[in-house]
């Protein structure tokens, strides 16, 4: 299987796949832990270890770099100090290696003039140019109906509206539910997946059928009614017996606690010797077994990833 057909079987299976009659599936969108270890500093640093590193990295990495030049890396605006925000950007984007890892991967596949840029054409030709040659496929699929949708969010991505996306408005458009203002994109293509009527909502039954096929079977699993009553109790706020789009979007990407923020400040609090809210060089240096710990670690790999972003 190519490229090509392994992106058409993705997008098929997202958009139009049925869950087994005894499965949930789940549409929401949730911020990942940081680690699975406990985060007790009186026993070991290891949570904040992976949580500033990436999991992955804090285990691979085995040669000390320069203390200061990490610092100067996370010191965005360059004023010589690492604030409580720039200290989550950095969490955050650690945290989320395994979407760079994947945009990297298709990047040039997608990338066909080589110019560090992907226009909408070349995703398109890409992706659908044997399809639209068949105005009637076997499989039943509408691709001309796919790619209309999928130009839809390639231009919500694509924040200056030239159709040529860079790596970061790339990411966006494979990657919506990480960005704030992809998450309207994000709603609306859940919404025209599940609003079997079209009337612009989402009904009990719709809910309901989204997440769970009969199949011919009488009763329902306990797990199914438990959403029944989510949806009455939850989900539907004003009692109008559907979702809106406000109150999908409250489903879907609920305001999760922020693991990046928290760690941030646990950060900041621990290694922030005159209280001045913000941290020097010395400071992190002082403290640097909290951050990325006593062993020796090599840190180039994630500076060289993050440079690239």
């Amino acid at each position: 299987m190519d490229l090509r057909q392994f992106l058409m079987c993705l997008s098929l299976c997202t958009a139009f796949a049925l869950s087994k009659p005894t499965e949930k599936k789940d549409r929401v969108h949730h911020e990942p832990q940081l680690s699975d270890k406990v985060h007790n500093d009186a026993q070991s640093f290891d949570y904040d270890h992976d949580a500033f590193l990436g999991a992955e990295e804090a285990k691979t990495f085995d040669q000390l770099p320069d203390k200061e030049m990490i610092v100067d890396k996370i010191d965005a605006d360059k004023d010589g100090f690492v604030t409580e925000g720039e200290l989550k950007s950095w969490i955050k984007h650690a945290q989320k290696k395994y979407i760079y890892d994947n945009v990297e991967n298709q990047w040039q596949e997608f990338d066909m003039n080589q110019d560090g840029l992907i226009s909408w054409d070349e995703y398109r030709n890409v992706t659908y140019g044997t399809y639209l040659d068949d105005p009637d496929p076997d499989d039943g699929f509408n691709y001309k109906q796919m790619m209309v949708r999928d130009e839809r969010r390639f231009k919500m991505a694509d924040k200056d509206g030239d159709l040529i996306a860079t790596k970061e408005e790339f990411t966006a458009f494979l990657h919506p539910e990480e960005y704030d203002y992809m998450k309207d994109i994000v709603v609306q293509e859940t919404m025209e997946d599940i609003d079997k009527n079209a009337d612009g909502f989402i009904d009990l039954e719709e809910y309901i059928g989204d997440m769970y096929s009969h199949d011919g079977n009488a009763d329902e699993p306990e797990w199914v009614k438990t959403e029944r009553e989510q949806f009455v109790e939850f989900r539907d706020k004003n009692r109008d017996g559907k979702m809106d789009k406000e109150e999908t979007k409250d489903w879907i990407l609920p305001s999760d606690y922020d693991h990046a923020e928290a760690e941030a400040r646990h950060l900041v609090y621990e290694s922030d010797q005159n209280k001045d809210g913000k941290l020097t060089k010395e400071e992190i240096v002082d403290k640097y077994d909290l951050f990325v710990g006593s062993q020796a670690t090599d840190f180039g790999e994630a500076l060289v990833r993050h440079d690239e972003f």
